[in-house]
């Protein structure tokens, strides 16, 4: 009982955000809700928008009128290097790891943003028991599945509130695909608020909770995974698969 009073508000929202690149409007009017224990998938051609939806949350690319906000409290009036120190966890397309510094040093640069210690330390390299045996080894030559679990692990030494993912199964062999979709599994299952970039349909509709449709900068649609997999016209009307 305890627990659902304190979920029964949204954790993330996204609401009515406009964003451009320089004069270039790139959102118009995006709104999304991302709760505690569910994965919401966003969906969408190349360039309809979903990095940039990601990129806003995280303060990146910053919101010209709308806002994003945390259990109340607005990320976007916060400078981009307060948004992970509130809970948000960011794996970028793309890892954006520290090639030249040590799988160790990497974790330990994920654990200064809020202040963690060694339990979340070993926490981490618990669900990623690979990356224990590699702490002295260089991230830049960790092979690409082994480069995308220290970026999961790294934004996991938040021991975030909300977990964004963009593309994080890109370029991977079905056995690593397997261990970062348990690994997302696992986290919903701790309470994480997950919002996922995926193209792989398939791979959506396995796990996913909630799906919302993206086009051309705007959320067309946000409905249920479940319906989805019962009923896929929706994926062929706006994905044309």
């Amino acid at each position: 009982m305890f627990r659902l009073l304190i979920w029964e508000r949204p954790m993330l929202e996204v609401r009515d955000i406009h964003v451009a690149y320089g004069r270039v409007k790139a959102l118009f009017g995006v709104s999304l809700v991302a709760r505690p224990s569910e994965i919401l998938c966003l969906l969408g051609r190349n360039g309809a928008g979903k990095t940039t939806i990601m990129k806003s949350i995280m303060g990146i690319l910053p919101v010209t009128s709308g806002a994003v906000t945390l259990d109340g409290e607005e990320l976007s009036a916060l400078p981009a290097h307060e948004v992970p120190r509130r809970g948000i966890g960011y794996v970028p397309q793309g890892r954006r790891l520290f090639p030249d510094l040590t799988v160790d040093e990497n974790i330990e640069i994920g654990l200064l943003a809020r202040n963690q210690g060694a339990e979340t330390r070993d926490w981490v390299l618990e669900i990623f028991p690979r990356l224990r045996e590699r702490l002295g080894q260089h991230a830049g030559t960790l092979s690409g599945g082994e480069q995308q679990m220290l970026a999961t692990a790294r934004a996991l030494c938040l021991r975030p509130k909300v977990l964004l993912l963009d593309e994080p199964t890109e370029g991977l062999q079905p056995s690593m695909i397997e261990q970062i979709r348990e690994v997302v599994i696992k986290m919903r299952a701790e309470g994480v608020a997950i919002v996922l970039v995926e193209q792989r349909v398939d791979a959506v509709l396995s796990i996913a909770d909630q799906v919302a449709f993206v086009e051309n900068g705007r959320n067309l649609e946000t409905t249920d995974a479940a319906s989805l997999r019962r009923d896929p016209e929706k994926l062929t009307r706006y994905l044309g698969v």
